[in-house]
């Protein structure tokens, strides 16, 4: 079966939110405390600030920031390897 580029970005966003959210669930155990805040650390990769777009009729906010931690990486990759694998 072949997979076209929509479901792998598709299957990378899931992952790495996935990751993220297990990221911020290991961050709350107290068991993790000294691991976690290297596993939730961010790393800016895109920071485009915010532009305003007036059309006096509708105003329009468009900006993108790309803040991934180590488990969002890691549970992007996964996800890239279960697309691969099934």
């Amino acid at each position: 079966m072949k997979k076209d580029a929509g479901m792998v970005v598709i299957f990378l966003i899931v992952g790495a939110v996935f990751g993220g959210l297990l990221g911020e669930l290991l961050n709350s155990f107290q068991a993790l405390a000294g691991l976690a805040p290297y596993l939730v650390k961010t790393f800016t990769i895109l920071d485009i600030p915010p532009v305003t777009i007036n059309l006096y009729i509708v105003q329009f906010v468009v900006g993108l920031s790309l803040h991934p931690n180590i488990i969002s990486i890691v549970g992007a990759i996964l996800a890239v390897f279960l697309l691969r694998r099934f």
